[in-house]
């Protein structure tokens, strides 16, 4: 599927989590409890993390997202990975990116920030912010507004972070599930989960179904997350 297509699923699969991650009799000591800037944050960084698992195509679009440091990290971890739609698409590497994330968060605040500010750039470079035939000034532009984008949320506490990436990740995998090659979603086990729904990446149905359904689900969850219970009553009643 394209970038802006696994970012929407990232944003509707945060703004549909946000209510379960808050319910302590399911989650004990594990339930977080957010406001509405640390949801639309998640929501930021869940997009993000839902272009990571393609970190492993050093031709992808997320590649170029900061020039040659990306384009390096992702020709390494594609061959670590064992190339495209390998190990970064499975449930084991999206519970390991949210755990790191984690760990970043509680002990190498730097590494954490830095972390942050490479989801954020490559959920920007997914949705589309970037200028034809011009990397420089792509790369400038989504480093621009990645960093305009964590300056707001030093301001927040972050500690669900880990939530949003695995959440993301998870997104991404689903979706490329519903596409012909599908993804070893129980590496190292060599099997892959394919429901092609979805018979062609940029086609019709991506386009004309996958997408506008997306989009209708983000306004409506981000309506309900922003209104609440009142939202929730009066889309019940409409």
């Amino acid at each position: 599927m394209m970038g802006r297509t696994h970012a929407l699923s990232g944003a509707v699969v945060w703004l549909a989590a946000v209510p379960v991650l808050s319910q302590e009799r399911w989650l004990g000591d594990f339930a977080v409890s957010l406001s509405p800037a640390q949801v639309a944050a998640g929501t930021v960084v869940c997009a993000g993390a839902a272009l990571l698992p393609d970190v492993d195509h050093h031709n992808g679009r997320i590649a170029n997202t900061i020039g040659p440091v990306t384009k390096f990290l992702c020709k390494w971890v594609g061959k670590a990975a064992g190339g495209h739609r390998q190990a970064t698409h499975s449930i084991l590497f999206a519970l390991a990116a949210g755990l790191v994330m984690d760990l970043l968060a509680t002990h190498v605040e730097y590494a954490w920030w830095v972390a942050l500010f490479v989801t954020v750039g490559f959920g920007l470079r997914g949705i589309g912010l970037d200028f034809e035939k011009h990397e420089v000034w792509s790369s400038v532009a989504d480093c621009a507004v990645a960093a305009l984008a964590v300056w707001w949320m030093s301001t927040l506490d972050m500690s669900f972070a880990g939530y949003a990436v695995t959440l993301g990740c998870l997104a991404h995998i689903a979706g490329d599930c519903l596409t012909p090659r599908g993804c070893p979603v129980f590496w190292p086990a060599r099997w892959r989960l394919d429901i092609p729904l979805v018979p062609r990446t940029d086609g019709k149905v991506e386009r004309w179904v996958v997408g506008p359904a997306l989009t209708l689900g983000a306004a409506i969850l981000a309506v309900r997350s922003v209104l609440g219970d009142v939202a929730v009553k009066w889309l019940n009643t409409g």
